[in-house]
């Protein structure tokens, strides 16, 4: 897998996730065996690959072959034997459902020779619980990528508590080759490490709106016009550090008292699902939200993400 150029990948489950895991490694010359069983989310994983390299290429992130070379390296199954047939690493990105993907882990693990690592795209659910029913358990491991995969450089590589270190070596070995920033969480604990943080924050934003301290739209100018301003060039650990941990000490002390800490999810947030009010779905969630004001939002995202990834030299293609 030298250069990010050998080696078949495969990638089982075809949706937002899937279908981006897959363009990423296709554009660092891979051939990638896409698998779902639902032929029309197969179907639409191709278009979807075509337009996201289509605004990659716009930026000139797109380099070497091309967009069709790129796409034309993705074969799709719908047959799980055909997909991890000749591959060295195996990539499953489908529902966050414990036991669909155990079984799929069981059948994996049947499928492919022993060296072949099999590795989880789960947000939260713990790796040790989802290898559970396969095995060869040593080979099974998390690599956690980030919406959209082919721009958000981070990669959570978690072992579970079966896990061989051979497993999480080549697993991050493989990602750097294909341009990522994989980072070594130690110990599998439901989260890892970017969703405990992120959903901290979530449960903090939502009991400040519960609780009628400030409205949904305050609370979101606050984090990106405050804070979140810092956070991608100075994380929390560093600022502890500069304003000193004698001062940090002195403020928890008097704020962690104060602030969300129930274990249970706000019933405001179980009110508005109840209620049907789901977001960008049905129009209204915490905020309203109309198709303009929906496609502006996930324009900003992109854009955002591209320009990042520009000013960072962080090429799509192979060169």
């Amino acid at each position: 897998m030298d250069g990010g150029h050998e080696g078949k990948i495969a990638v089982i489950g075809a949706g937002l996730m899937g279908h981006g895991i897959a363009q990423l490694f296709a554009a660092r010359g891979h051939d990638v065996s896409l698998m779902d069983i639902d032929g029309g989310r197969l179907a639409r994983a191709r278009d979807d690959m075509r337009g996201n390299l289509a605004v990659l290429a716009e930026h000139g992130m797109v380099r070497g072959e091309g967009i069709e070379a790129i796409v034309g390296r993705v074969a799709a199954t719908a047959r799980l034997e055909d997909a991890v047939d000749g591959a060295c690493f195996v990539v499953e990105a489908v529902s966050e459902d414990l036991k669909v993907k155990r079984r799929l882990f069981a059948e994996m693990d049947s499928l492919c020779p022993p060296e072949v690592v099999l590795a989880t795209n789960t947000s939260v659910i713990s790796i040790s619980e989802i290898a559970r029913d396969a095995a060869g358990r040593e080979r099974i491991v998390g690599t956690h990528f980030w919406n959209p995969p082919y721009l958000v450089p981070l990669v959570e590589v978690i072992p579970g508590r079966d896990s061989a270190p051979w497993a999480v070596d080549r697993a991050c070995e493989l990602l750097l080759s294909a341009g990522k920033r994989p980072v070594r969480v130690k110990k599998d604990v439901p989260g890892f490490v970017g969703n405990r943080l992120q959903h901290a924050l979530w449960r903090e934003a939502i009991s400040i709106v519960e609780q009628g301290i400030a409205d949904a739209e305050t609370v979101d100018e606050v984090v990106k016009l405050g804070f979140g301003m810092r956070l991608p060039v100075l994380g929390p650990l560093e600022n502890a550090d500069m304003v000193g941990l004698h001062l940090t000490l002195q403020i928890h002390e008097y704020i962690l008292r104060h602030i969300e800490s129930s274990p249970q999810p706000s019933p405001l947030l179980r009110e508005k699902v109840e209620k049907g009010e789901l977001g960008f779905a049905s129009g209204k969630g915490f905020r309203s939200w109309t198709p303009r004001r929906i496609g502006e939002c996930r324009a900003r995202l992109q854009r955002h993400l591209v320009e990042w990834c520009g000013e960072k030299g962080e090429g799509h293609g192979d060169g």
